[in-house]
């Protein structure tokens, strides 16, 4: 058995290969992030072992960097480790006081936790397909994020525009509303403007919920309206508007995507009541290849919402904090499906009960139930049974 650590970086990667006691069997050297690079690596490994099982290769989760390298490796059924980052850097601090810090020393040092840390598991092949859900889901996360932001402005542009025009609404964030503003991004400009152009544009757009008396009203208001007619922030209000409506056709096209892989994973998942496809997708996406983990408690661990723990001595820390490490991704979809699970599910909705009554804050309760769910999310996914409600 040979023992390959991979510093991937950008424009070239270093690899350190080691022999099952640790000795360097070959000069550490570094090979380009390309073609002839990768086929450096394969005849430098082919030349030590002629076998590829006899081949264990480590590299760190670099961003994108390592996916290709990591691709080729799989194609040629060589066990690769994709490690954590953290897990690395704690690991080489362990092994030195000094703050000598290379690619070199990186990639010996990765080879060597392949030798030490026997609990490593390899990277399969589901969790690689895998990855083309999770950027996906991502993508998705970021320009929701992206959409929430411009909201805001739009919030805020209204307040100085036309600020009469959120009470006269039931949602200021609304394809009517915003019709309204593209067209007319202000007080004044909806005070000029003709009744009868007004009523045809909120009824066409709200599909009649909005009529003659509707568009009198915001007439009306605009015209008494102490609102501020300023030139840039009416563009600054349209453009906005654009670009919202804009996100909201690339969202409904991730969706669309989403949905499609999800009709082909064999996953159990989304019949927990509160959990759909979105949420479902993000959760499955971030996890990846649930044999990797040994129990629910090391996903819990790997999302970064297992407690911290202090003690020395006799002393205990009282006031556990989670760790809040690993993906912020999978943190964020477990938490917020918690909180519809246990709107939608009644054994939920009782356990976060339970937990406030015992005087504990909603969101250290929410908490509490997202350690229920991924136990259950676990059992489902490794058995393919269906939720059934209690």
């Amino acid at each position: 058995m040979i023992f390959v650590g991979i510093d991937v970086a950008k424009d070239k990667h270093d690899c350190c290969i080691l022999g099952p006691e640790g000795n360097l069997l070959l000069p550490t050297f570094s090979f380009p992030n390309n073609r002839s690079g990768f086929s450096l690596l394969l005849d430098t490994m082919d030349s030590l072992s002629v076998n590829a099982p006899e081949i264990k290769v480590g590299l760190e989760a670099t961003g994108h960097y390592h996916l290709n390298l990591l691709r080729l490796l799989l194609d040629h059924g060589i066990d690769c480790f994709v490690l954590n980052p953290l897990h690395t850097n704690r690991y080489r601090k362990g092994k030195t006081l000094r703050e000598t810090k290379t690619d070199k020393i990186d990639a010996r040092n990765i080879a060597k936790m392949l030798i030490s840390e026997k609990e490593l598991k390899p990277y399969s092949e589901a969790s690689y397909h895998n990855e083309e859900l999770k950027s996906l889901t991502r993508y998705r996360f970021d320009k929701v994020q992206e959409r929430a932001k411009l909201r805001m402005s739009v919030s805020r542009l209204v307040n100085i525009l036309f600020p009469e025009l959120e009470d006269l609404v039931s949602h200021l964030h609304s394809a009517s509303v915003y019709a309204l503003l593209s067209e007319f991004p202000g007080a004044s400009l909806i005070a000029g403007a003709h009744l009868t152009r007004l009523t045809n544009l909120l009824s066409q757009v709200s599909r009649g919920a909005f009529g003659r008396d509707k568009a009198l009203a915001i007439r009306a208001a605009a015209r008494s309206s102490v609102g501020t007619p300023i030139l840039s922030k009416s563009m600054e209000l349209k453009q906005t508007i654009q670009l919202i409506n804009f996100l909201d056709a690339q969202i409904d096209e991730l969706d669309t995507e989403i949905d499609a892989i999800m009709a082909s994973i064999p996953s159990t998942v989304t019949t927990i009541p509160g959990i759909k496809n979105r949420m479902g997708a993000m959760i499955l996406a971030e996890i990846g290849d649930f044999s990797c983990f040994d129990n629910p408690d090391k996903i819990l661990a790997f999302a970064g919402l297992s407690p911290s723990t202090h003690q020395s001595g006799t002393l205990y820390s009282s006031h556990a904090h989670l760790e809040k490490r690993g993906s912020k991704y999978l943190r964020y979809a477990l938490f917020n499906a918690t909180r519809y699970v246990c709107m939608y599910d009644s054994v939920f909705a009782a356990y976060l009960a339970k937990k406030r009554a015992e005087g504990k804050h909603y969101y250290v309760a929410i908490t509490h139930a997202c350690k229920k769910l991924v136990r259950l999310i676990y059992q489902l996914q490794l058995t393919g049974e269906v939720y059934k409600r209690a």
